[in-house]
């Protein structure tokens, strides 16, 4: 795995005539220090369209300096990067090979920019000695290597904040900037400037062109242009995250999951926008990846509840090694859907939905309702998901408790979340009534979800107990467990009539011209 940090930096317009200011004056600094200048020689990577530039991601080989190797930096906000790094070698590392793949795919990545730099560094410290910053002056020659044969030369400072720095100490240093005359770099990146100032007339790449232009956003007068936006939306989402799942970050499979469904549930809501015969195809695939990212993520929600349960008993209910137990069940079954789930991002068959993905938004198959306004498509569309959803409830409230409702209420969630999707991707169109709708349907499926999630937590806490008499051990916690559990999914069953009566208000229904 390739070492990883946060990078929070901020850079600045500077000349070969800048010089920087008494940075000892700027609160909480006792001490600057000279480090002395570096050279750095560093060439950026990415496909001859760029596709790695148009979501703001820098790949780079760089030699000098203490931390010569490959870089990858992943944008997570203004001025904010995660930056990993592996050691420097001749080609391209396997594991950044794989982060990269939902973006390249099938594309070679070439050398697109050479950058040289001068570094002339500065530490803050504090009182103790501890960096706060470093502050450099780098004089920069770019050559551009692809796509053209410019070169540019500029100056700029950068002030970096050290590791586990509170960010508000880089404030304090920009005011000092600010009074000597430093105003900061309209470029986000060197390789943003590089690429901007390499070539006379830059035009718009295809990788750039999959993306919808902030205009573009704003100018969606039809139907089919808000249900495409939504789709789009889905689908960089999608492969954002794909580097976020293989990196085992904070629920990135849940994130990805929710993007993948939402996307299949666009596609089959708004069959009269989009033609079916097309997106049905892509509607399966969709599926099948979101089943594929449910075996991890199932298994994440499954192991946080019976924890939690754990955690609430008192200790004179826990017998036997009912931690340990549930720890190597943990283990066992999350390092297989873990392996299972980075082989599925690895595979053919969810590269060719990627590339099915872009195709589709690139020549989008839409139906005559599709050029209608969308306070007329768009609703009929979420009441029909409503009217699904009313039937489903309906039936399921008709059952008995037991088996046969138990499928009937996760029925009854599945549409749920269809119309709750549904309206969140005509909110942009239909405002406010759109939000009202959303918000009633997801409380519906929450308590669906929740009631669902205790029928799994019930079929795994059975099996333990089995596990744990078949070992000799006590089964009485796990009984308890699966008792409360019982419990629980009553309660929810008895709350249902009430959330649902709210939800089903004839006034909410009308708003969206129902």
């Amino acid at each position: 795995m390739a070492d990883s940090k946060r990078e929070i930096e901020r850079k600045y317009e500077a000349t070969t005539e800048t010089r920087l200011p008494d940075l000892s004056r700027v609160a909480g600094v006792s001490a600057v220090v000279h480090r002395g200048v570096s050279e750095l020689d560093a060439v950026y990577y990415d496909t001859e369209d760029l596709r790695l530039a148009a979501d703001s991601l820098t790949l780079r080989r760089r030699t000098g300096g203490s931390d010569a190797g490959w870089h990858l930096k992943f944008p997570v906000a203004s001025g904010i990067r995660d930056e990993l790094r592996e050691p420097l070698s001749d080609t391209l590392p396997n594991s950044f090979a794989g982060l990269l793949r939902s973006r390249v795919r099938d594309r070679g990545l070439v050398p697109v920019v050479r950058l040289v730099s001068a570094r002339d560094v500065h530490h803050l410290l504090d009182a103790d000695g501890a960096l706060l910053a470093e502050v450099g002056v780098d004089r920069v020659r770019a050559e551009r290597l692809t796509g053209g044969a410019g070169t540019a030369a500029w100056t700029e400072i950068e002030a970096e904040l050290a590791d586990d720095g509170d960010p508000a100490f880089l404030d304090a240093v920009e005011r000092r900037l600010r009074k000597a005359g430093v105003r900061p770099s309209a470029a986000s990146s060197k390789l943003a400037r590089a690429l901007a100032e390499t070539v006379p007339e830059p035009s718009k790449s295809p990788a750039e062109g999959r993306k919808e232009s902030p205009e573009g956003r704003t100018r969606r007068s039809t139907a089919g242009d808000h249900v495409l936006a939504y789709i789009r939306d889905q689908d960089e989402a999608i492969v954002a995250l794909d580097p976020a799942v293989r990196r085992d970050l904070p629920d990135s499979v849940h994130q990805m999951r929710v993007a993948t469904r939402r996307l299949r549930s666009a596609l089959r809501t708004y069959r009269k926008i989009l033609d079916r015969e097309v997106t049905d195809p892509v509607g399966d695939e969709l599926k099948w990846l979101a089943a594929e990212l449910g075996i991890d993520r199932d298994q994440e929600v499954l192991d946080a509840r019976l924890l939690a349960h754990l955690d609430g008993l008192p200790r004179t209910l826990v017998l036997g090694p009912v931690r340990g137990r549930l720890r190597i069940r943990s283990v066992a079954q999350g390092s297989g859907s873990r392996r299972r789930t980075v082989a599925v991002l690895d595979g053919k068959r969810y590269l060719a939905l990627l590339e099915s993905l872009d195709a589709l938004l690139a020549a989008p198959p839409l139906l005559p309702a599709a050029s209608r306004a969308p306070g007329r498509a768009l609703p009929r569309a979420v009441l029909k998901e409503y009217r699904r959803l009313a039937a489903r409830v309906g039936h399921a409230l008709e059952l008995p408790p037991g088996h046969d409702r138990d499928v009937a209420l996760h029925e009854a969630r599945k549409a749920a979340k269809r119309a709750r999707y549904a309206a969140e991707a005509a909110r942009p169109a239909l405002g406010r009534p759109a939000k009202r709708f959303a918000k009633r349907m997801k409380a519906v499926q929450s308590l669906l979800g929740d009631h669902q999630d205790s029928v799994v937590a019930r079929e795994a806490l059975r099996a333990l107990a089995v596990q744990a008499h078949a070992a000799g051990e006590s089964a009485f916690t796990w009984g308890l467990l699966y008792g409360r559990e019982e419990a629980a999914a009553a309660a929810r069953e008895q709350e249902l009539p009430e959330v649902w009566e709210r939800a089903s208000r004839a006034g909410l229904r009308a708003a969206l011209g129902g």
